[in-house]
C-alpha cells in the first residue's frame, strides 16, 4: 500500500504534467550546466543557439559519426555581477571567410556532433570551436 507522501508527489506530477502538456523523460531532460561555458574569471557565462545548419552532408560519417555543419549562432552573454545580458547573431561562414581573408588562416570547426545540440544549444564543451574566428577578428570578448 503506498504512503500518503508517495501518493502525493504523484498526484502533484501528474498536476503539473497536465498544466505544461506533457512530461520531459529522462532522455530528453538535459542540465542547463551542461550548455553553458564560464570565462576563466567566472564573471561571465556563454549560451550559444544553433539558428541555422547547413544542408551538406559530412564528409566521412563513419570515422566522426553523425555531424552537422553549423552556419549561423545565436550568442547570450550574462554578466553575472550586474546581471546584464548580451545577445548577438553570427554567420559563422561570413565570420570564416573574413578571417582568411584578413589573416590569411581560420580555425573554426563548424562540423558538431548533433549529440553535442541539446534543445537547440550547443554544449558548452563545443563553444571554443564555433567562436574562435569570431574571437580573433574581435567580434567577442569572452
Amino acid at each position: 500500500m503506498p504512503q500518503e507522501d508517495e501518493i502525493k508527489s504523484e498526484s502533484l506530477l501528474d498536476a503539473a504534467s497536465d498544466v505544461t502538456g506533457s512530461r520531459t523523460s529522462y532522455e530528453e531532460f538535459t542540465d542547463e550546466r551542461m550548455l553553458v561555458s564560464h570565462d576563466a574569471f567566472g564573471k561571465k557565462q556563454l549560451k550559444i543557439k544553433v539558428v541555422e545548419v547547413s544542408d551538406e552532408a559530412p564528409p566521412s560519417k563513419w570515422k566522426f559519426g553523425d555531424r552537422v555543419k553549423v552556419t549561423k549562432i545565436l550568442i547570450t552573454i550574462k554578466h553575472l555581477e550586474t546581471q546584464q545580458v548580451e545577445e548577438a547573431e553570427f554567420d559563422i561562414e561570413a565570420i570564416e571567410r573574413e578571417l582568411a581573408e584578413k589573416r590569411h588562416y581560420t580555425s573554426t570547426n563548424r562540423w558538431i556532433p548533433a549529440n553535442d545540440i541539446k534543445n537547440g544549444y550547443v554544449v558548452g564543451s563545443k563553444h571554443t570551436r564555433l567562436i574562435s574566428d569570431a574571437s580573433a577578428l574581435d567580434y567577442i570578448v569572452f
